[in-house]
């Protein structure tokens, strides 16, 4: 079991030289971290929204590497490695952080629309940073950048992920609602539904699943938290491809609050 958090990342680029060698020129390119740090301005700033910035595309991104993982040990292949588009499961799971890192870079732009604008910024972010460290030929990288891209574009709630790897940057990016970061984006200050749910959530745990592979666990203060798991994991999961192998587990830790019986999607 872990819990999601800015932390997670760090365990998963410790274990892959292929994703250390990219992270170390990902998470240093001076484009991408204005991009994040203008998501943030866009949508906190000016919006008065919840963080969408870099401390989100971390938390994202090491809950994402950890799905994959889960999956991946539980014999669930990768769509890019099965249908040849990459060489390797490694391939697929750089196609994951990259996507789940870059997934909100569009909120630079402007909140709407932000999935398509996000995918189209990736690619000479992505064209400038894997030929330097992604080796094998210039094809290869070509189908890395389209992979991303459509990760990074199916996050829309109004969007089929069509790879398991999309579904799974899909879903990452529901498990970031802990202590009020919420993917409902709620006007900070406003006390409504969403902002009350938003608070209700303790924190959230990935591991493996009794009844299917993936089991995510969210603590609530109180049932207001449901309204999260209502309004944002579930449309995400049914809009993705690993719907069957993930089982949500609500739990309330409030008072005398019960432990509530698995979602099944």
């Amino acid at each position: 079991m872990v819990m999601v958090s800015s932390t997670l990342l760090d365990e998963h680029i410790a274990r892959s030289f292929l994703l250390r060698r990219v992270w170390e020129k990902l998470s240093r390119d001076e484009e991408v971290e204005e991009l994040l740090n203008m998501s943030n301005v866009m949508a906190v700033e000016r919006l008065l929204y919840n963080d969408h910035g870099p401390v989100h595309a971390r938390i994202v991104t090491g809950s994402a590497l950890e799905i994959f993982d889960i999956l991946l040990e539980s014999g669930i292949q990768p769509s890019t490695v099965t249908q040849g588009v990459v060489p390797s499961d490694e391939h697929a799971k750089l196609i994951v952080m990259l996507g789940a890192y870059l997934h909100d870079i569009g909120n630079s732009i402007h909140r709407a629309n932000h999935e398509f604008a996000g995918a189209l910024l990736a690619r000479e972010i992505l064209l400038r940073i894997l030929p330097e460290v992604v080796e094998g030929d210039r094809s290869l990288i070509y189908r890395i950048v389209s992979e991303v891209a459509h990760t990074i574009y199916a996050t829309s709630n109004g969007v089929q992920a069509l790879s398991i790897e999309a579904s799974i940057v899909k879903v990452a990016d529901a498990t970031d609602m802990a202590e009020g970061r919420a993917r409902i984006p709620y006007l900070k200050g406003k006390f409504d539904m969403h902002a009350l749910s938003a608070l209700s959530i303790e924190k959230v745990e990935i591991e493996r699943g009794g009844i299917r592979p993936v089991r995510i666990k969210v603590h609530m203060k109180d049932s207001a938290g449901m309204f999260q798991i209502e309004k944002v994991m579930l449309p995400k999961v049914n809009t993705s491809l690993i719907g069957g192998y993930i089982e949500i587990i609500p739990i309330i830790t409030g008072g005398k609050g019960p432990r509530i019986p698995p979602l099944l999607p």
